[in-house]
């Protein structure tokens, strides 16, 4: 009988510890992200869950005679934020599979 009472206790802690990841995955979902090239030429903003919600770019670096500067900023830019984005994916959701296999 009392390993029956350890396993309702797993089970619990389980459901508790599920409970508590969906809301961290949701808050960070939430979140804005904001990632910048050189001296902020171009910004970008993104939710947790990586989708765009707007960008920047200073008219400056519109220059018809070189969009390749144009197109080299906004990469910057968006893999700043897709960083930005991981780093705290990995802080946040890794306190909960750490340990667990193919994490």
């Amino acid at each position: 009988m009392r390993g029956m009472g350890n396993m309702q206790g797993m089970m619990k802690q389980m459901q508790k510890m599920q409970k508590d990841m969906t809301k961290a995955q949701d808050e960070l979902n939430a979140s804005i992200f904001t990632g910048s090239s050189t001296n902020d030429l171009v910004k970008v903003t993104f939710t947790g869950d990586k989708k765009m919600q707007g960008i920047e770019i200073n008219p400056e670096l519109i220059d018809p005679e070189d969009p390749e500067m144009l197109q080299d900023m906004l990469v910057l830019a968006v893999n700043d934020a897709m960083s930005k984005i991981n780093q705290v994916t990995e802080s946040t959701m890794g306190k909960y599979t750490k340990g667990l296999p193919g994490f």
